[in-house]
């Protein structure tokens, strides 16, 4: 049997429900700020070092509620945890990634994200991959996340 990944992420709502998404450099999808963890690393710390190093945006780890695992792809499940971000807390003109990759054409190296949006649970499919535009109409309503959310 095939070792299933594990991913952790941060929902990061706002005020007003939207949630927010990176664009993933050299693609035509945006996501949530998510990623695999280190050796040892917890899911908690995962997500936001991946949240640190994705969007510069540092929250601290009492304000995360653990959402839980969900099945994501046939190899990879998510676990995800939610946070709000207060009005004005960050300026999306000011994040920054510092976690690069090798762009396949020349090697050269490339931030993993380049742009950050927040969107409305409405706009979700037309920004996110399949994957993750499933999962929140299916699996995890980000309607019902925004509602119960402190």
């Amino acid at each position: 049997m095939m070792q299933r990944i594990v991913s952790c992420g941060v929902v990061l709502l706002d005020a007003q429900g939207r949630v927010l998404l990176a664009h993933a450099t050299g693609t035509s999808h945006w996501d949530i700020p998510k990623g695999h963890g280190e050796d040892g690393e917890v899911a908690d710390v995962t997500a936001l070092r991946e949240l640190v190093e994705e969007t510069g945006m540092v929250l601290a780890p009492d304000r995360l509620t653990d959402l839980g695992l969900f099945v994501y792809r046939r190899d990879k499940d998510l676990h995800l945890f939610a946070a709000r971000a207060n009005p004005d807390e960050f300026d999306l003109t000011r994040c920054i990634c510092t976690s690069f990759f090798p762009r396949r054409a020349d090697g050269v190296l490339i931030p993993e994200m380049d742009a950050y949006r927040w969107s409305t649970p409405d706009e979700i499919e037309h920004y996110a991959s399949r994957s993750l535009t499933r999962l929140f109409q299916t699996t995890l309503s980000l309607t019902q996340l925004h509602q119960v959310l402190v």
